[in-house]
């Protein structure tokens, strides 16, 4: 394959170039992304073809292969192997508790601190002691430009704010951001990921339970949790009409939420947005509350 390198946050920008063959995919080695490149157009390297992968499911947090799930098999991880050449490859099992803490088993090389990249943003952490929300990406672009079509300078809550996932593309956007988390070392990483976003004057951190740490009036709260439900009677004291919270669940929660909204003197107007497939004919929901 004849290929250009580029950056690999610039290959949106080069997509349309009248020397890209739009026939084949680009490949990313780290930062670099090498662009497939038109007969006739200048080159600066012929890769070999490189084989299609069909096997066992798995995403890179940075140079490290994650998998969820069951546990992969021997052969599972020689293919994931083979194919993306990985610093090591991290099964999570499950996540613990309210601080979602992975329970995990390195398979294979060596795993710790990563340095990941996504829509922009730079995320440090280490994914055998926190969460990463890989599978929420097209949410957290969603959530980034709601705030960039809604009300300038809004004031957000980010309840289970984790590494920052949710905090930062929305910070980055233009909204003041309330970040909240429980887990240390989850908050520990978000301080640093804030701080490498150079968003120290867009987002205030604090660790500790959400419920006691809400505080003034907010024009928008994410509650990414799927024990969101069983807390929102929280947030209503912090949240004015117009406000919009985004619950998230298991499955459609929206008349559980209307009951608890109504209970609190409130009405509002409930959009439901399906995120991704949780398990068969189960899906992640966001409820879209806005108050009226």
């Amino acid at each position: 394959m004849r290929a250009r390198a580029v950056h690999k946050d610039q290959l949106a920008a080069v997509r349309g170039a009248d020397w890209v063959d739009s026939s084949r995919h680009p490949y990313v080695e780290g930062e670099t992304a090498w662009v497939p490149v038109k007969k006739g157009f200048p080159y600066e390297r012929d890769l070999p073809d490189r084989h299609q992968y069909g096997g066992r499911g798995f995403f890179m947090l940075g140079n490290v292969a994650v998998i969820h799930g069951a546990r992969p098999a021997k052969r599972d991880v020689e293919e994931i192997v083979s194919f993306r050449h990985p610093r090591g490859v991290l099964w999570i099992e499950t996540l613990a508790d309210v601080t979602r803490t992975p329970e995990t088993e390195i398979l294979w090389g060596d795993v710790g601190e990563v340095c990941h990249r996504e829509s922009g943003y730079t995320y440090h952490l280490d994914p055998r002691k926190v969460m990463f929300a890989q599978g929420n990406r097209d949410e957290k672009q969603r959530m980034a430009r709601l705030v960039r079509e809604g009300q300038k300078d809004a004031r957000v809550a980010d309840m289970f704010a984790g590494i920052g996932y949710f905090a930062i593309p929305m910070a980055g956007s233009g909204a003041r951001v309330h970040a909240m988390e429980i887990n240390p070392a989850a908050f520990g990483y978000l301080n640093r990921n804030i701080i490498q976003n150079g968003l120290t004057r867009r987002v205030e951190a604090a660790c500790g339970d959400c419920r006691t740490l809400l505080s003034g009036d907010y024009d928008r709260v994410v509650m990414g949790h799927f024990d969101a439900i069983k807390i929102l009677p929280a947030v209503f004291p912090h949240v004015h009409e117009g406000s919009v919270i985004h619950v998230h669940s298991i499955g459609d929660a929206t008349e559980t939420i209307r009951g608890c909204v109504e209970g609190a003197g409130f009405s509002a107007s409930i959009h439901v947005h399906k995120v991704k497939k949780y398990r068969p004919y189960t899906w992640h929901m966001v409820q879209d509350v806005t108050l009226v």
